[in-house]
């Protein structure tokens, strides 16, 4: 790097960081140094040294020819990412992420961080950290990227001891081989060699009533069509970046079937004749990436059919890049920050073109819809609506996990008949029906139909079915205030209603007393001027709280 000498002789600017070069070119090895990989490398550097220093971004910068500023803006972006400032002593090389999301709370997070945190262990890192997708198995703790489920001090200490601190893949899932011994792979060649037309798959998909299952609801047909219409080269980019507190159902999948979502997308692949594919994971599951870059390999070196490039791509903890163009923006190396539409994906998505942008889930379903038909999807339902819906429940009932019913199913339904009841000595209380951003509900609209759009008119909605069940133990306002501090942690800060909104909430929310009218106005500002979702939901677990738990502000 060039330097320069001031008046004085004495040396100006940067100097190289040679030995620092030297360990990030080592480390990167023959990956590439395109702008798109820049977090991916800065995983790397993390991983190995558990850290970001500044000497790691200026080698880093130099080896990308990037500028420095863009490579720290990003790094200090994201959460996953320990970036340190000048002469700052590096954290401890364990660290132990205790989720304090909703239904962590509610089963004792906080005084398990408050156990773990006295114990002082030598040159380990207790963190409270936003929800990590096992809500159904609460309180959870994450040894390095090692999950401990219904996690007690015992249970942390003892992984801590015995030194695990990485997670391993799914224990059962169906693997390659297995896939393809079931059928699989079969409707993906149908398709390639003639059996079905582009148009025939589409219609069928339109036919089916699938919609977007990652929270928006887009029908998934309607979004395949329009990306037809779009020039060439066409992406595409599966989002499994499911950071909802209460929603797990995309972990679950990945665990059990890795194989049949990935056929879904092949196939979208070939309905739109899309380019290159791009795999966005969340970063807390480790486990399923391992699998995934295991069965992805499998794959590509046995293929069933020609195949695109497909790429695997790490989130860095971020809950804002589960948004459409917040997670293209990371996928492309940047600070996963939401973008203004139009336009929308559909005509200017990852590096500029055209993109199907889909939630795993989704493509999940779509080899069972063209292998049993449309009305196979569309004939489950109750009260007139029409599919299945995975909920990802969690919270005061025997069965929490995943379930897969009809939409339209009631809460009070899917509680007695797929859950189990409550927990012995809990009343039915309410609901988030959601996740953090869907509102909470009282039990006396426990008989409303879940699905897309019927709960607007109470101020909630379904998004990814991450329903969380509260009891007559809880409190609607203490998770209002547990949601607002996760939006506040959780905002991008690109605009202001939001960034200044949910902080400014939480303080009032702090208070034994709200400023209700202070708190309708500012939720206001969120909703009518916050740019993407994040902000202009936030408001609706408080909203929900004054409306529907008037008892506990009195």
């Amino acid at each position: 790097m060039k330097r320069t000498r001031g008046k004085k002789g004495r040396v100006q600017g940067r100097t190289t960081p040679h030995k620092s070069l030297a360990e990030v070119r080592h480390l990167l090895g023959d990956a590439p140094r395109t702008r798109d990989m820049l977090i991916e490398n800065l995983h790397k550097i993390q991983d190995h040294y558990h850290h970001i220093s500044n000497r790691h971004i200026l080698a880093l910068a130099i080896d990308m020819s990037l500028p420095m500023a863009e490579i720290y803006e990003t790094a200090t972006f994201y959460h996953h990412f320990d970036v340190l400032k000048e002469n700052e002593t590096p954290p401890p090389t364990r660290t132990v992420r205790v989720c304090e999301s909703l239904t962590c709370e509610m089963f004792g997070a906080e005084e398990l961080i408050k156990q773990l945190k006295s114990e002082n262990m030598d040159n380990v890192r207790i963190q409270p950290v936003p929800c990590v997708g096992r809500c159904a198995a609460a309180p959870v703790a994450v040894v390095g990227t090692n999950p401990i489920e219904n996690a007690d001090k015992e249970s942390v200490i003892f992984a801590i001891e015995k030194n695990e601190f990485s997670d391993s893949l799914p224990p059962d899932y169906i693997d390659y081989s297995s896939y393809k011994d079931n059928g699989g792979y079969k409707t993906l060649i149908d398709c390639i060699n003639g059996k079905y037309q582009r148009e025939e798959i589409i219609k069928l998909l339109e036919d089916s009533n699938l919609r977007g299952l990652g929270g928006a609801g887009f029908p998934a047909g309607r979004k395949w069509r329009i990306l037809c219409a779009q020039e060439a080269p066409r992406m595409i980019a599966i989002n499994i970046d499911e950071g909802e507190p209460g929603t797990f159902k995309d972990r679950y999948y990945l665990e059990t079937d890795p194989h049949r979502f990935i056929e879904g997308t092949l196939i979208a692949h070939w309905a739109i004749e899309a380019d290159e594919i791009y795999i966005y994971l969340r970063d807390e599951y480790a486990g399923c990436r391992m699998m995934l870059e295991k069965e992805l390999s499998k794959l590509h070196d046995s293929p069933p059919c020609d195949l695109p490039k497909i790429h695997l791509r790490r989130g860095a903890g971020a809950y804002i890049c589960g948004e459409e163009s917040a997670m293209i923006e990371s996928i492309e190396g940047k600070r996963g920050m939401p973008r203004l539409r139009p336009p929308y994906l559909a005509e200017v998505g990852l590096f500029g073109h055209p993109t199907l942008e889909q939630n795993m889930e989704t493509l999940h379903w779509v080899r069972d819809i063209i292998e049993n038909g449309p009305d196979w999807f569309s004939s489950n339902g109750r009260r007139e609506r029409k599919g299945l819906r995975s909920f990802s429940v969690s919270g005061r009932v025997k069965k929490p996990g995943v379930h897969v019913a009809p939409a339209g199913i009631s809460m009070r339904e899917l509680i007695e008949e797929y859950c189990g009841g409550m927990l012995d000595g809990h009343e039915f209380y309410g609901y988030f029906p959601g996740g953090a951003s869907g509102g909470i509900l009282p039990a006396s609209l426990g008989d409303e139909p879940l699905d897309f759009d019927t709960l607007l008119k109470y101020g909630c909605f379904i998004g990814s079915a991450a329903i969380v069940v509260l009891s007559d133990k809880d409190s609607a306002k203490a998770m209002a205030l547990n949601s607002m501090r996760f939006f506040e942690d959780e905002s991008c800060g690109q605009c202001t209603p939001c960034r200044v909104g949910t902080a400014k909430a939480v303080k009032l929310m702090e208070k034994d007393e709200w400023d209700q009218s202070l708190l309708e106005e500012l939720s206001t500002a969120m909703v009518d001027a916050s740019i993407c979702g994040l902000g202009q939901a936030a408001p609706n677990p408080l909203r929900c709280a004054i409306k529907y738990f008037p008892e506990e502000f009195e």
